[in-house]
């Protein structure tokens, strides 16, 4: 839940709300002039309708700059950033020859693998001499070597299950693995926050879908003891299956999610846990096994373990693991598995070398030193923002830290002030999250340094304070945080 104050709620519906009527204002006047050019294109119906349609052509690009920014380097704590220019009020943008290098906030390399590093990048080259970039088939037919059987056994070892099976891309990790393993007549409960990626996932399978508010057990255990005791539409037989899926570390909200009171409720109604830990794995815990190491949970306890290969461990892909005869049957009915081009070698090799590197397995320490590194230098920047009076979201140890900006004009404002002062962001505005809840999204690094940081704190808060987005006065007491509030869920 998170509580806005009411003027910020009051002045965000004023602002979109004149967006709004200046849009239609616009719109009808348009439809005037191509009524009188005769410019309608007859016989056709329009693509695009509605207020998507409305809301991508009035709002959208006229902030688009600030999203999609191509980079020319590897996506290190410094990244060069490819300028771009619009002749036509942002409808159209244009590269330049310009390159900017900026500190970079925005990308998920969490432990900074996804840059050049001592270990991983010569074992990379040399795959790609022996293998290719791509096997150019699927896992079935041509598409399996000795990396990818390689790469299934150290993830399943490295997460602590006894089998595990690999994708080529994360969000199908999640969407099409669901429909294989839950369809009609079984259940779906899932986390109100949860990824799109589980939501069209969910969707695709097929099964009752219900949603319990976002990381609340106690409203978890009222959906099942509900959806228990009513049984399936129309027919009231119990439920073939009944899946409870979260997620690790919430993307957009920085959140860990409350996983020992999850599993003890999914024990007691004998729903099947599903834990999505993409942006946790690697990323937390003692030795970077996520986030059931991290809040003392048995793995065992979790019945089917999925994450991605593109956030710690500078790669592509994403995995599921669990037990042999899940991995089994994975293999026999996935989508994903039987008619997806299998990951690149190169990338299998990478990420058996980064799980590597962090286990030890290199001969040095960098690992546990990578480890330490993300977690002083999340804890520190959350921790040095929310004394400067910013209201961030998430919990500590978490590399992900939203930055609340509500305003719609403060979305392009703040992206655009930190570029100017060569520090890249990420803003998150609708529909990737609610109407009044636009935010940047901060990611840390273990690659960045502490200058970096502090040089990163000293640009937010220049621009905290020029477009008015520090909401709290410095070190303030929490108590006095929820005074005057309005509380969005």
């Amino acid at each position: 839940m998170i509580t806005i104050p009411y003027l910020t709620a009051l002045t965000t519906y004023f602002s979109y709300g004149l967006l709004f009527v200046f849009g239609q204002f616009r719109d009808f006047f348009r439809k005037i002039v191509d009524w009188w050019l005769g410019s309608n294109l007859q016989g056709y119906a329009p693509i695009c309708l509605g207020l998507e349609d409305f809301y991508t052509r009035r709002l959208y690009l006229r902030i688009q700059d600030c999203f999609g920014r191509p980079i020319a380097s590897p996506p290190d704590s410094w990244v060069d950033l490819v300028e771009r220019v619009s002749k036509d009020n942002n409808k159209t943008l244009q590269r330049t020859a310009k390159i900017s290098r900026c500190l970079n906030l925005g990308s998920y390399n969490y432990l900074g693998f996804a840059a050049a590093d001592e270990y991983c990048t010569p074992r990379v080259i040399e795959s790609l001499k022996r293998f290719s970039p791509s096997t150019c088939s699927t896992r079935v037919d041509g598409g399996t070597t000795t990396l990818h059987n390689e790469l299934e056994e150290v993830v399943a070892n490295f997460v602590g299950k006894p089998a595990a099976i690999v994708f080529g891309m994360g969000y199908v990790t999640n969407s099409a693995v669901l429909p294989a393993l839950i369809g009609k007549g079984g259940l779906i409960i899932s986390d109100s926050l949860n990824h799109n990626s589980i939501v069209n996932g969910a969707r695709g399978s097929g099964a009752t879908v219900r949603v319990f508010q976002h990381n609340m057990p106690d409203h978890l255990e009222k959906v099942l003891r509900e959806q228990i005791a009513e049984g399936q539409p129309r027919t009231h037989r119990p439920w073939k299956k009944i899946m409870v899926l979260v997620e690790g570390i919430y993307s957009m909200e920085g959140e860990l999610c409350k996983l020992p009171e999850i599993v003890a409720i999914c024990k007691k109604y004998r729903a099947y846990v599903y834990l999505d830990e993409a942006h946790s794995i690697g990323a937390i815990g003692k030795t970077g096994r996520g986030v059931c190491e991290l809040l003392g949970v048995d793995t065992a306890d979790v019945d089917i373990l999925m994450g991605t290969f593109t956030k710690s461990f500078g790669s592509c892909g994403g995995y599921i693991a669990g037990s042999k005869e899940l991995i089994q049957y994975m293999k026999y009915a996935c989508p994903a598995h039987l008619y997806a081009t299998s990951i690149s070698p190169p990338a299998a090799q990478q990420i058996i070398s980064a799980i590597r590197v962090i286990l030890g397995e290199d001969g040095t320490s960098r690992g546990a030193q990578k480890l330490a590194r993300i977690r002083e230098n999340s804890n520190f920047f959350r921790s040095e923002l929310q004394k400067m009076g910013f209201e961030v979201l998430g919990d500590n140890d978490s590399p992900v830290m939203p930055v609340m900006l509500y305003n719609p004009a403060k979305i392009p404002a703040f992206s655009r002030e930190c570029l100017k002062n060569q520090v890249a962001v990420v803003t998150v505005a609708f529909p990737a999250t609610p109407l009044l809840l636009a935010r940047a999204r901060i990611c840390i690094s273990a690659s960045h340094t502490r200058e970096d940081l502090i040089k990163a704190l000293e640009v937010f808060s220049k621009v905290g304070d020029l477009i008015g987005i520090k909401y709290f006065p410095a070190e303030p007491d929490k108590q006095q945080q929820d005074e005057g509030r309005v509380k969005l869920e």
